[in-house]
């Protein structure tokens, strides 16, 4: 601190006291948002999503299978690939239809949500 940003008593805060009376007297109007932050949250997902667990067919392993996404092929590569990142599993895409391995469905439920999903059934 610089010896002349002190008064003469010695108080380093006393110079803030010539800047009381440019305070504003009520509390400034919260920031609005960017407009790409608005535009983030309009963005929805699907309107629904279905997720069961199925051992058939898969030597009797549990796979977690989310249905009825009605995304485009290239979405549904996207949000498997979103999903195995944020769960830490394996998957893949069958037909129209994410698999993810083993018991996964009350993760899944809490990032579809996440992901603006309208209604997840959980079977």
């Amino acid at each position: 601190m610089a010896p002349d940003d002190k008064t003469d008593d010695g108080n380093p805060f006393a110079v803030l006291k010539g800047l009381l009376d440019k305070v504003p007297s009520k509390p400034l109007p919260p920031a609005t948002p960017a407009p790409a932050a608005q535009d983030a949250r309009a963005v929805k997902g699907p309107a629904r999503a279905v997720v069961r667990i199925e051992r058939k067919g898969r030597g009797g392993k549990e796979a977690t299978v989310v249905e009825k996404l009605e995304l485009k092929p290239a979405e549904l590569a996207a949000w498997l690939k979103e999903m195995k990142q944020s769960l830490g599993c394996g998957g893949q895409v069958e037909e129209d239809a994410i698999v993810l391995q083993g018991d996964q469905r009350d993760r899944v439920v809490g990032f579809l949500e996440k992901k603006g999903v309208g209604r997840v059934i959980r079977g």
